[in-house]
């Protein structure tokens, strides 16, 4: 753990575990009530110091980390091939994701710009500025272990913030390497806390709790969100929110099927489909759905499985066994239903996958309603096809879902695409584009996908308060 600007460690430990070997990677302190306690105050007392520090002051230590960050970018891949099981090339995308944010908001930083308003009265005068709200308790998932890290970090420091952090206990590692950077930068003692725990119930209790804390972040499942959310609302604290996601991924009749199905293999698969943005019901015009299930079935057929060390390998393990039985429980019930199961459609144990965690790249086709697949986020690799005939009721399809975070859509006609964009009830919504994300770009969701935006200028603007000033010039 890093508390007040020092590493601590205690007796009580828990294991890191390789997803692809079952490998020991490490074993990590568990932190104690204790721990937890020296960590928020830590972040307390330094809050005063650190919010009046100049946003010059601040911007330098982020850019000091970008740098920092960019030169281990190597290594630093390679622990989260290890820790998480992503192939190395994703590994390396990450971290290229996860410095970004530390660069954008070096630059936000300085452009916290305030306002003046013109008043009623000619002896008035209103002034609005921004100011940061204070100590922020932070949880951040295992699927993307280092950029979710910076992706909250980096805009809580630039405006001002301190910080207690937790990662998920899958990826300690990944975490610890990043705060490694903030030390070596000089970021003063308190500032930044990492707190890792085998159990995460007890820091959330605390963070939603804890008068200190005037902010919980969170990036994680619905049912747990709604859980901090519920807890953190009885203080009053501001709360953000980046949860679960059941993407749709509509290819219209005009579209070509090919470029579609390419689009779809690539956005699909990404992270072994353990992302919040992947695609999960795909709808294709009955027209063109044939070619498109076939391009896509060839190319996820191509597709190798492994450990993401190796070379040539474009899908890694999922987090653990329990992920690995949700995806076969739906691909089961799916089948039992009459889906087709085109590629795929079974775990992995052969060729020295038995030790990890793995399920094999799956295209299913004739998904229906009635099916598990077609309501519940899947987070694995399983590619469910949807034909559809009538273009003007699948906007609806798409939206009947309670999750409101990602969609996608494939089209040529300009008109469609931007009444389709304007009707989707989702935060983001990638036109012919499988990665409509980037650290200047708002990134969140509506409905039971969270609440609040990070990254671009939304995403400092969650660690701001508004103050109104108002002058009597009399």
């Amino acid at each position: 753990m890093y508390i007040d600007g020092q590493w601590r460690a205690n007796e009580a430990t828990f294991p890191v575990f390789n997803p692809a070997t079952g490998e020991k990677l490490a074993d990590v302190a568990d932190a104690n009530a204790r721990d937890l306690e020296d960590a928020i105050e830590s972040a307390h007392r330094t809050f005063p110091e650190w919010s009046a520090t100049t946003a010059y002051r601040r911007a330098a230590m982020l850019r000091d980390a970008y740098a920092l960050m960019m030169e281990r970018k190597e290594p630093l891949a390679k622990q989260m091939t290890e820790e998480q099981g992503k192939p190395l090339k994703a590994a390396r995308n990450e971290v290229q994701y996860a410095a970004d944010f530390l660069l954008w908001y070096s630059e936000e930083a300085r452009r916290l710009y305030g306002s003046t308003i013109p008043a009623p009265r000619s002896d008035q005068r209103f002034i609005v500025a921004h100011q940061p709200i204070g100590v922020v308790g932070a949880i951040t998932p295992w699927n993307y272990p280092t950029s979710m890290v910076t992706r909250k970090l980096a805009p809580a420091l630039a405006a001002g913030c301190t910080v207690v952090l937790k990662p998920a206990e899958q990826t300690p590692l990944c975490a610890m390497e990043v705060f490694k950077i903030l030390d070596e930068v000089g970021l003063p003692p308190g500032v930044a806390n990492l707190v890792t725990t085998s159990n995460p119930v007890p820091v959330g209790e605390a963070f939603t709790s804890d008068r200190r804390i005037r902010k919980v972040t969170f990036t994680g499942s619905t049912e747990v969100g709604r859980i901090l959310g519920e807890a953190a609302g009885k203080s009053l604290k501001r709360v953000s929110m980046e949860l679960g996601g059941h993407a749709p991924f509509l290819v219209m009749a005009d579209a070509d099927p090919v470029h579609a199905a390419k689009g779809a293999s690539l956005v699909k698969f990404l992270n072994t489909g353990q992302a919040c943005i992947s695609p999960n019901r795909m709808y294709v015009h009955r027209s063109i759905a044939e070619q498109f299930t076939a391009v896509l079935a060839d190319r996820v057929s191509k597709m190798r499985a492994g450990n993401g060390l190796a070379d040539g390998i474009s899908v890694g393990p999922l987090v653990d066994d329990a992920a690995v039985e949700k995806v076969e429980r739906q691909v089961t019930d799916a089948v039992d239903k009459g889906a087709t199961t085109v590629v795929g459609g079974h775990r992995l144990t052969a060729d020295g996958l038995e030790a990890g965690h793995f399920y094999a790249p799956t295209v299913l086709d004739g998904v229906e309603p009635g099916m598990d697949i077609y309501r519940e986020e899947t987070f694995g690799p399983v590619a469910p096809v949807i034909p559809f005939d009538d273009e003007d009721t699948v906007l609806d399809l798409a939206n009947d879902t309670e999750y409101g975070l990602a969609a996608y859509v494939y089209t040529n006609d300009l008109s469609k695409a931007m009444r389709l964009f304007e009707g989707l009830r989702f935060g983001i919504v990638g036109i012919n584009d499988i990665n409509p994300t980037a650290a200047a770009a708002p990134f969140g969701g509506m409905g039971d996908s969270g609440l609040g935006r990070e990254g671009g200028r939304e995403g400092i603007a969650e660690y701001l308060e508004t103050k109104l000033g108002g002058f009597s010039l009399r």
